[in-house]
């Protein structure tokens, strides 16, 4: 009997070690996806404060929106196996630079570059990656700005530097990567080599719609400039 009893009170000592372990895990990840909110808002409010500045220079918001998003822990740990990584936070900071992720729509394809570029001039902020799949779009025609940026956020007793995925898309990209990704995940698609052909020739659609309004704004505006 008293053996059973010892037993018994290992079992409880190690389930309670063992929860007390999750439960530290848990606690530290719900901080850690905080400290990346606090970063996306942070770049958030920088690109908000850029868009009222340029809004009244030049009689024109130079985006239309924003969208922020976290990564889900499922997403987080699917990414993390694929890697081929151990999940732990450290990890999950040295090889995620997406889990903070800000989309922001643009009306037209010369704001995408001034505004990455404005951006880019702040002192706060570390362009750590970029890339361009405007200027040189991927195979299945997907276009956009991609850039991972590194910037402090202050907390109580200390600064630190968290990495936010800013993508920087026009109304017409982003309408055609949506569409482009609710179709890709669809199964069993019938002729998914000739579904993709055409996507890919929307894209160019797309692309070149995208230039032609550019050059019409540019017209409307050298014909403002003239009158004035």
């Amino acid at each position: 009997m008293e053996k059973v009893l010892k037993k018994e009170t290992n079992f409880r000592n190690v389930l309670m070690e063992d929860t007390e372990i999750l439960e530290e895990k848990v606690r530290g990840f719900r901080e850690l996806m905080t400290l990346y909110e606090c970063a996306m808002l942070e770049i958030n409010t920088k690109l908000d404060v850029l868009n009222k500045e340029l809004t009244v220079k030049h009689g024109r918001n130079p985006f239309e929106y924003i969208t922020c998003r976290l990564k889900s822990p499922q997403s987080i740990a699917q990414k993390m196996e694929r890697y081929g990584v151990e999940l732990t936070l450290d990890n999950i900071e040295k090889h995620l630079n997406d889990i903070a992720g800000i989309r922001v729509i643009c009306s037209f394809p010369d704001d995408i570059y001034r505004l990455a570029e404005y951006l880019e001039r702040q002192d706060d902020i570390k362009i750590i990656q970029t890339k361009d799949y405007i200027k040189n779009p991927k195979d299945n025609g997907y276009r956009s700005l991609h850039l991972i940026v590194e910037v402090p956020i202050f907390l109580s007793d200390h600064k630190k530097l968290m990495r936010v995925e800013v993508q920087f898309r026009t109304i017409a990209m982003d309408f055609w990567a949506s569409l482009e990704h609710k179709l890709k995940y669809k199964k069993e698609i019938a002729d998914a080599e000739r579904i993709s052909e055409e996507l890919f020739y929307c894209a160019e659609l797309i692309s070149q719609l995208d230039g032609r309004m550019q050059q019409i704004r540019t017209k409307i505006e050298a014909k403002g400039q003239e009158v004035g």
